[in-house]
């Protein structure tokens, strides 16, 4: 499998002698979608983070593409323009056709339940509305690359599922994403491997079966591997 994202020997911190990412190396392949797992306080916003060059005293090597797409957890946005605005500059900058820009814009607006405030600023906007406009804006642009930090925050359960038949479309498309979760019964069913992260360092990584065997956990589910391997490496 091609990797699209390629990360090696990654430690990062925001400051010049505290790294919070320590030595991290992995690969996300072509079409994979790869759950990045931790309790919080782990790293993996530092690391998501990093990866864009976002963290001062970053040493190591990171390949990605040139165009990729970044849903933070916590929704960045500009307060003097509209949710189509937002919308429109994101298709600006990526030189997409007008005509199939507003088909898609539509269709996602409608998928999302944002139809009526498209034209309203996200100023009065809910956490779960501002990141209905992150999450369209970076569909809009099918990057080969999606880095997504706790997409499912604040959102409804229509939302979320829509969200979840997106991604999977991008996949079959052959996107490849790295995605931050809590969730991890969500994260089981859709993510392809896993990595564990705990205290800045990645203490496991591979698919549910080689966590199973490697937990020595067989037919144990994902929050079950989770807590039986951070518990021992904590202690």
């Amino acid at each position: 499998m091609r990797p699209i994202l390629n990360v090696e020997n990654l430690t990062a911190g925001y400051t010049k002698t505290t790294a919070v990412i320590k030595d991290i190396s992995f690969t996300v392949g072509e079409g994979e979608l790869v759950g990045l797992i931790g309790a919080n306080g782990a790293g993996k916003s530092t690391l998501i983070k990093a990866l864009q060059g976002l963290v001062t005293g970053t040493q190591g090597r990171v390949v990605l593409p040139e165009q990729y797409a970044y849903i933070p957890e916590a929704p960045a946005l500009y307060e003097e323009l509209t949710m189509w605005e937002h919308m429109e500059l994101v298709a600006m900058s990526r030189g997409l056709d007008r005509r199939e820009f507003v088909r898609k814009a539509d269709k996602l607006l409608k998928q999302f339940q944002m139809e009526q405030v498209k034209h309203h600023f996200p100023g009065g906007f809910s956490k779960g509305m501002r990141q209905k406009i992150m999450i369209i804006c970076a569909i809009l642009a099918r990057p080969p690359l999606y880095l997504i930090d706790e997409p499912f925050n604040g959102l409804d359960a229509l939302s979320i599922k829509e969200l979840l038949e997106l991604l999977e479309q991008e996949k079959q498309r052959g996107a490849s994403m790295l995605l931050s979760t809590h969730v991890l019964e969500t994260a089981q069913r859709i993510c392809d491997r896993f990595i564990i992260l705990d205290k800045g360092e990645i203490i496991i990584a591979g698919t549910l079966l080689e966590l199973q065997n490697i937990a020595r956990c067989a037919e144990e589910d994902l929050f079950a591997i989770f807590l039986q391997l951070t518990r021992g490496k904590n202690g």
